[in-house]
């Protein structure tokens, strides 16, 4: 069974999104901001993450980094997706951020679950490098 964490501060959200997933058959990890999230990927290590932007403790990017820096190529490697309605047009770390796909708030619930299963489907993949197995086209134009 696949494991989705969302990393996802507003309650209501979350539920939602877990409503969504669960339904799939997916077993859902839930954290209310970026440091718990980081926390449970470590502990639990889930097969894809799913992150808001604008969460306390520690950032969606905070925890993208966090993800991307950790000595165990098994996190390091978690395809994550960004969820967000805090991303501005030409921001800079959209590009940067070794993020394998950008979604903004609000998403059509089949765009979200196409995207995770896709993101599925490439499973861990590395994120330094030009042959990264996401898709060019994965990420959403900002």
């Amino acid at each position: 069974m696949v494991a989705l964490l969302i990393a996802e501060d507003d309650e209501d959200i979350s539920l939602v999104l877990a409503r969504v997933f669960k339904r799939t058959g997916m077993t859902v990890l839930r954290a209310s901001d970026g440091w718990a999230a980081f926390e449970t990927i470590v502990e639990q290590r889930p097969d894809v993450v799913l992150t808001d932007l604008g969460m306390p403790r520690m950032d969606g990017w905070e925890l993208i980094d966090a993800i991307r820096a950790h000595e165990d190529g098994g996190i390091r490697r978690i395809p994550v997706a960004v969820l967000s309605g805090h991303l501005r047009p030409g921001d800079p770390r959209a590009a940067s951020s070794k993020v394998c796909a950008i979604l903004l708030k609000p998403c059509p619930n089949d765009q979200l679950l196409a995207t995770m299963d896709e993101l599925v489907t490439i499973g861990p993949h590395d994120h330094d490098r030009a042959d990264s197995r996401c898709p060019a086209d994965m990420p959403v134009s900002v």
